[in-house]
């Protein structure tokens, strides 16, 4: 019965030592500038929520000028602008890419995914083609990061 009681014994040892399953770190807050009356930009905050990110909401009539000092070229413009993990994304990127630049840490500024396609989270509808998400850095031409 010794034998048992100390096998018994180094398995809860063991147990006690071992640590405990690490949980993933906190996502960052992701501050997300919009026009106060487009109601998609809300839709994808939620968006963003249900996918563990805490989200400060700014209604804005300056989105461009933000666009602009973040550096988006005309003609690549979103819908929405968010500041993340000292990043800029814009538009509604999908989850996967979102989550990429992030753990990525390209050395960009931010990505883009131009316009309000149909499909993406927070438009809503039918998706009726790959969207195409644009890296930005400065002085560069933008460039394809993602195809989703």
């Amino acid at each position: 019965m010794g034998k048992y009681f100390k096998a018994a014994a180094a398995l809860a040892a063991f147990a006690v030592a071992a640590p405990a399953l690490a949980s993933p770190p906190p996502k960052p807050l992701a501050t997300l500038f919009k026009n106060p009356q487009c109601s998609c930009c809300e839709s994808y905050a939620q968006y963003l929520e249900a996918n563990d990110y805490e989200v400060n909401v700014v209604a804005s009539h300056d989105l461009p000028l933000i666009q602009q000092r973040q550096g988006i070229p005309a003609g690549f413009e979103g819908c929405h602008t968010t500041l993340v993990g000292g990043y800029f994304i814009d538009g509604h990127v999908p989850i996967k890419t979102f989550d990429r630049l992030l753990s990525e840490r390209p050395d960009i500024s931010g990505i883009t995914l131009p316009g309000m396609p149909t499909g993406t989270p927070g438009m809503g509808g039918p998706k009726s083609e790959p969207f195409k998400i644009y890296a930005v850095a400065p002085g560069k031409a933008p460039s394809v990061y993602a195809v989703e």
